[in-house]
């Protein structure tokens, strides 16, 4: 019996959800998740992806969208889907983003990590709160080096190293987007939109690290931001530190081509002076 194909799939959700399935359709993108558009609606599926994803992810829009960050609207959840309100596209809007980046990462939480799992794609990292370090450490990147052990070998070790013996500055806790790249930003007709979260309390770093690890943030991005929420020197200087964690992403997903990225990273926060414990910038 062939096995149905993703719009099969998608039209179900569409019906649980109590939507008509009006001229499905698959949209770019995609690389987790089937994306189809249905009239005024958006759905993606995964069957057989890891129990809680389209949850976490509903969590995760939901919580952003409380800190004032434009999202698509969540119409409904289930184990093998989400339905999102369509956003028709829009022109560029980079002050827009911003300004509401700048929101998100100016208002503090009371600690750090969240008390369910994080998806980072198909990902999931354990549910962990506490010290900035310890969730970082034990909650962020131990699950990533053990699924990347065998890609990584003798890496492996450097990175543990280097994690037992460095204190990045701190800001403090405040909820971030956590996989922000800009293929994540949809310009959309009301303002800019994110889309696809992975949000935790963290620290702002984790966000300005990946948005500085494959580019496409414009100049006029960046003022508008630092108008808006300064970025320390120390704290610019420390973003391999957290932008080594994407990196290690890669290698989980897509294997040893990014073995040199880990090198990168490696050889970046070396050259950084040694810091005190305990030192923050805030």
């Amino acid at each position: 019996m062939a096995r149905p194909g993703p719009g099969l799939t998608g039209r179900a959700v569409l019906e649980r959800a109590g939507l008509p399935a009006v001229g499905l359709r698959r949209l770019e993108g995609g690389d987790v998740s089937t994306v189809e558009r249905s009239g005024d609606w958006v759905v993606k599926t995964r069957p057989g992806g890891p129990p809680g994803l389209f949850a976490s992810e509903a969590r995760g829009l939901e919580r952003l969208a409380g800190a004032g960050v434009r999202v698509p609207a969540v119409r409904y959840v289930d184990p093998e889907g989400i339905v999102l309100a369509y956003l028709p596209p829009g022109p560029p809007d980079w002050e827009g983003l911003a300004a509401q980046l700048a929101r998100l990462h100016g208002a503090r939480e009371a600690t750090y990590g969240l008390d369910a799992p994080v998806f980072i794609g198909p990902i999931e990292l354990p549910a962990r709160t506490g010290a900035a370090l310890d969730v970082w450490r034990e909650a962020r990147m131990a699950p990533l080096l053990d699924a990347g052990s065998g890609v990584l070998g003798g890496l492996r070790s450097r990175v543990e190293r280097m994690l037992a013996r460095s204190t990045p500055p701190l800001e403090g806790p405040v909820w971030v987007h956590g996989d922000l790249w800009s293929g994540n930003v949809h310009m959309s007709a009301a303002g800019a939109a994110l889309i696809d979260p992975s949000v935790w309390a963290g620290e702002r770093a984790v966000d300005l690290a990946m948005m500085t690890l494959f580019g496409g943030f414009p100049p006029a991005f960046w003022e508008a931001y630092e108008a808006r929420a300064p970025v320390p020197a120390e704290v610019r200087a420390w973003l391999p530190y957290w932008r080594l964690y994407f990196v290690l992403v890669h290698v989980v997903l897509f294997g040893a081509a990014y073995r040199s990225a880990v090198e990168r990273e490696l050889a970046a926060i070396d050259a950084l002076p040694t810091r005190r414990a305990g030192l923050g910038v805030r």
